[in-house]
């Protein structure tokens, strides 16, 4: 996977508007249907993290657990250990990046 490349476009989203913060936010677009990928830095907490993934397969929802809180946080200006990517095509175009 091309990292830069993985970061960039996350903070592309960010900048359109296509990404959702927060716990408590990104559980209710998640119930909405509004998540199209969930994005989890690989140090996030273990608990966080399983609530989060189930919830995730509850609703169809594809995850990613691959880059760290820092790199996370780097991509989108702000401190995060999780973001929702609310748009499908960056969801489907961050995936491709990731298998490959």
């Amino acid at each position: 996977m091309n990292n830069q490349k993985y970061l960039n476009l996350i903070g592309i989203a960010k900048r359109a508007g296509k990404v959702v913060t927060g716990e408590a936010i990104i559980l209710n677009a998640i119930r909405k249907h509004h998540v199209a990928l969930l994005i989890i830095a690989s140090d996030t907490g273990q608990a966080t993290t399983k609530k989060f993934i189930d919830k995730a397969g509850s609703y169809n929802v594809t995850y990613h657990h691959l880059i760290t809180r820092q790199q996370l946080s780097d991509a989108i200006g702000a401190p995060r250990t999780m973001i929702g990517i609310t748009d499908r095509g960056f969801a489907k175009k961050l995936t491709e990046i990731k298998n490959n």
